[in-house]
């Protein structure tokens, strides 16, 4: 059949010239990028100097395929931290594997939508597949099932909206005010999901080893009584990667009644590695939990696995009802936007599928112990160091340490220089007051001699 040209109307849409030039472009850009083995750390520029080097970008009649991309590749993405580098240590890095990364150009032009089995059922039933795998990792029942969300900020406050929706069902609404227990170490996501929900929390002291207790829940539990409608247990801190004694919290559930949540966006992928299996006891008794296969199992940005040990909860909390979705909610198939705070939604979940699929569990469990024998290698490093102090022994992959005498100041400004000198991203943190600094390990081509370099760097 011969080409039409295209008209104004569907310039962008029909396959021409123009298009195929432009796919190709990209095409040829992701590759590169993908594959290369010396992409720079690079580090933000300030608005001025952005307003300089692009420019106006968006315009009537715009400025054309190639010169877009060509500001992306030498204007814009420079000035974006590249959050897979080996150097990047802050916060909670990202480290997707190639296949993943790859695969994720796939889902979007694929035009596949993840919200429904109906219109989805082939990208469900892989995602599915790997929240199966997650549940049983986490020793959580065969009919334990969930939905890939945005991020562990979306996952906590749909598990925290089903839980007090199964408490509301099971005893109705308290004298007061809701309450949710957790660590004062919790991560700040919780208290975000409180403030959404309007309902309070109550923040328990952890103590001196900054892991939460059955001990130190109890009493919040007997002073609150059935106006406690969730536990938050965490595992694996941001700031300190410490993973709360939650076998000790699970056990309160035969004297009180309330949901067990398991926030481990960054550290639940631990229990893949046998050095830190251990650590979790209990989460197989958790209500529901999270992890962010973008954070330590090697997918990109963004995705979180929200699963439940009775699904059926999440459903009842989460479906939206309205006369033009009748025709989805009226099924028992399972249908993702039922189990969390949302409706449109990408299937979030495929890259990691795909990379999963791909190499297999043995290379994950391989990647995740490897960085937890990093950690322990550059702690003792740290510790053989006059000068330095190490705040708390590693749990994962999180280093937390002190250079004697060092301010804030000193800290900020060694940080800012390390990422002038494209030399490593590592930013300044605190703890009880005392500022520090931390090594967030992930990356399996962080190696040694990266860490031992940036420690001298402060010599």
């Amino acid at each position: 059949m011969t080409q039409q040209p295209a008209q104004p109307h569907d310039r962008m849409h029909a396959v021409t010239p123009e298009t195929r030039e432009l796919v190709d472009l990209v095409l040829d850009y992701s590759r590169r990028r993908i594959l290369s083995e010396d992409t720079p750390l690079d580090k933000p520029l300030p608005e001025y100097e952005l307003r300089r080097l692009a420019g106006q970008t968006v315009s009537e009649n715009g400025i054309g395929a190639e010169r877009a991309l060509a500001l992306f590749e030498h204007v814009l993405a420079p000035a974006c931290i590249t959050t897979d580098h080996p150097s990047y240590l802050s916060f909670i890095p990202t480290a997707p594997t190639k296949a993943a990364t790859a695969f994720d150009l796939v889902v979007s032009a694929s035009a596949v939508y993840g919200g429904s089995w109906l219109e989805g059922s082939g990208a469900v039933y892989a995602e599915n597949q790997v929240l199966a795998w997650l549940a049983a990792e986490f020793g959580l029942p065969a009919t334990a099932g969930g939905v890939f969300v945005q991020g562990g900020t979306l996952g906590n406050l749909s598990a925290l909206v089903a839980a007090r929706d199964a408490a509301r069902t099971e005893r109705g609404n308290p004298a007061g005010r809701w309450v949710i227990v957790c660590s004062s170490e919790a991560h700040s996501s919780v208290s975000s999901a409180a403030r959404v929900m309007d309902v309070d929390v109550v923040a328990v002291s952890p103590g001196e080893s900054g892991v939460l207790t059955g001990d130190a829940v109890r009493p919040a539990l007997e002073e609150y009584g059935d106006a406690v409608f969730a536990v938050v247990a965490t595992g694996g801190s941001t700031n300190f990667g410490i993973v709360d004694d939650i076998a000790s919290i699970a056990a309160l559930k035969s004297d009180f009644s309330f949901w067990l949540h398991v926030d481990g966006a960054y550290g639940l992928a631990g229990m893949l590695s046998p050095l830190a299996r251990d650590r979790f006891a209990g989460v197989e008794q958790a209500d529901s939990v999270i992890v962010d296969p973008h954070k330590w199992l090697f997918a990109p940005f963004d995705a979180c696995a929200l699963i439940y040990r009775d699904p059926e909860a999440g459903r009842r909390a989460h479906t939206q009802h309205a006369e033009y979705l009748d025709t989805l909610t009226e099924t028992t198939e399972w249908s993702p936007s039922d189990y969390a705070a949302h409706l449109t939604r990408r299937a979030r979940g495929l890259p990691f599928w795909f990379s999963l699929a791909s190499h297999g569990a043995a290379a994950y469990r391989d990647a995740v112990t490897a960085s937890i024998r990093l950690a322990e290698r550059v702690a003792e490093e740290i510790e053989r160091r006059d000068g330095f102090r190490l705040v708390r022994q590693p749990q994962l992959s999180v280093v937390v340490f002190e250079r004697d005498g060092w301010t804030k100041e000193d800290y900020s400004l060694w940080s800012a220089r390390l990422l002038e000198e494209q030399r490593a991203f590592v930013t300044p943190s605190s703890h009880a007051g005392r500022p520090n600094t931390r090594f967030a390990i992930l990356n399996p081509l962080t190696t040694f001699e990266n860490l031992v370099g940036i420690l001298d760097t402060m010599e």
